[in-house]
């Protein structure tokens, strides 16, 4: 389906699957390179998913690795406001999304810096913030914003992930929210077998009608089942990012971005050719 969503005013065309780059402000990330800690190293992985093909940027300041424990909001909230004073700076008109799963820290990007999307994926498992920030207040709070939202699914199977997702649709909806994109949650609430068994049937998701986001760059179901580490996890990301745009994923979200757009562009190839046969 052609899905577009409404970036402060921006249509964007999910036709083709977007690639969205990570720019962690993080200490902690999982994967090492990914973590930018001056106004350099931001202003050059802006530059760098840019130049590479990505059309979105993810700025993420509080890590939601397992077993990390998150950072207070003020912390949250200060990493982000100089992260995005360089990103808005050096590429003014590109999608602008943000990781966080607090409300308050997402109204301040949003009314500040014009940020795009919110990405939740809530709080680390172990926080004890969980309770105090639920996903009822930032359903709340998107839908006031206006921004579109990713929802994120913890469920540990496709079925309970379908249920999930509807169930978050349905009330995001009676809040008014319009543009809404779904995550089934790789890597969060799932063993390594889980994961593969989610993936084997994502096709499923689509029932829900809305766009899928995949987010398995280099993550642990890749390198514990090869056996190695998130460095050399570069070519089983591709592999599963080549089945996901295959299982309908309209946007890619990775630490990779030139070799993402490739895939992106193999596999359209490879539809266009199969639709003429």
């Amino acid at each position: 389906m052609d899905y577009t969503l409404n970036c402060n005013g921006r249509l964007l065309s999910l036709n083709e699957p977007q690639v969205m780059g990570i720019l962690n402000v993080t200490p902690d990330s999982f994967y090492a390179d990914s973590r930018k800690q001056t106004e350099h190293d931001v202003a050059k992985r802006t530059e760098e998913i840019l130049s590479q093909g990505g059309t979105m940027i993810d700025v993420g300041a509080c890590s939601t690795r397992p077993d990390s424990e998150a950072v207070s909001e003020a912390e949250e909230t200060e990493r982000l406001r100089w992260a995005l004073a360089v990103v808005r700076r050096e590429a003014p008109q590109t999608v602008v999304s943000v990781d966080t799963f607090r409300p308050q820290v997402a109204r301040i990007v949003v009314e500040e810096f014009g940020v795009d999307i919110i990405n939740d994926v809530g709080a680390p498992a172990n926080s004890k913030l969980l309770i105090a920030n639920s996903q009822e207040n930032m359903f709340r709070m998107v839908s006031r914003l206006r921004v579109p939202y990713i929802f994120m699914s913890r469920k540990s199977n496709i079925r309970d992930i379908l249920l999930d997702s509807a169930e978050a649709v349905d009330q995001l909806r009676s809040m008014g929210q319009k543009d809404i994109i779904i995550d089934p949650g790789f890597g969060f609430g799932k063993t390594l077998e889980q994961n593969y068994e989610v993936m084997q049937h994502m096709e499923r998701l689509q029932m829900l009608r809305l766009p899928l986001l995949v987010g398995i760059s280099r993550k642990s179901m890749i390198y514990k089942l090869l056996q190695t580490n998130p460095e050399q996890a570069l070519n089983g990301t591709t592999v599963l990012h080549t089945i996901a745009l295959l299982k309908g994923a309209n946007i890619l979200r990775v630490h990779d971005v030139r070799e993402a757009v490739e895939c992106v562009k193999i596999v359209a190839a490879t539809k266009s050719q199969s639709t003429l046969d």
